[in-house]
């Protein structure tokens, strides 16, 4: 029996839908800005001269990185309130644990960033007096935005993926969204081919921009 598709309905419900993207793009944003942050402090740690901070950086990696997000979602969301009696909400729920998990993986992308800057440029920076923080911001992660801007956009792709698993604990992404009309409307073919086209599309313009950005800093480098 063939089907006969119809996204008429979509329109209808183009409100619904639209909190729906709103969503996925709030978490998302959220989670890569937080990883970046994660990372950025991990892979110092992880370069640190200091031991104990090695091996604080190394246990985050190892830990979060091996755990499947999903089950990190669903105990941030249901073992949390058990601990400590405070239920956090969907969102704060998926951010935090999307975020510890795109950290993790962050961590390495700078770490080898960090290192592929030559030794002779951080000697050159604390020639001129720099400190560690300023050699980082205008000597070293400019330098190593060059060689890691490929895997570190591979990276925001998976996590704008990722967000879809929010949907498990009821958060509002487009997904969640897609299920709730498929279950109203009877149309499951035509409302997660929706979202299938929605990933499409935004991964597309996010790998088209990383390639403008690759582009642009092959010219100033």
């Amino acid at each position: 029996m063939g089907h006969e598709w119809d996204f008429a309905f979509l329109l209808g419900q183009r409100d619904f839908i639209l909190r729906g993207i709103l969503g996925t793009f709030g978490l998302a944003i959220t989670c890569v800005l937080a990883g970046m942050a994660l990372g950025l402090v991990f892979a110092a740690a992880r370069l640190s001269r200091f031991a104990a901070l090695r091996l604080l950086g190394t246990c985050y990696v190892e830990f979060f990185r091996n755990i499947p997000v999903l089950v990190q979602i669903l105990w941030c969301y249901f073992a949390i309130p058990i601990i400590t009696g405070a239920q956090p909400g969907p969102f704060a729920a998926a951010a935090t644990a999307v975020s510890l998990y795109a950290g993790a993986y962050m961590t390495e992308i700078f770490r080898s960033g960090i290192q592929s800057v030559e030794k002779g440029q951080w000697e050159a920076a604390r020639a001129i007096g720099f400190g560690y923080l300023a050699q980082m911001r205008y000597v070293v992660l400019p330098q190593a935005m060059r060689s890691i801007t490929p895997p570190l956009t591979n990276q925001v792709m998976e996590v704008v993926k990722t967000t879809a698993i929010a949907s498990t604990i009821a958060y509002g992404e487009v997904l969640y969204s897609a299920k709730v009309l498929s279950d109203q409307e009877f149309r499951p073919i035509e409302s997660y081919t929706a979202v299938g086209v929605f990933f499409i599309v935004v991964l597309a313009l996010v790998s088209a921009a990383s390639s403008l950005l690759e582009r642009r800093l092959r010219r100033h480098g």
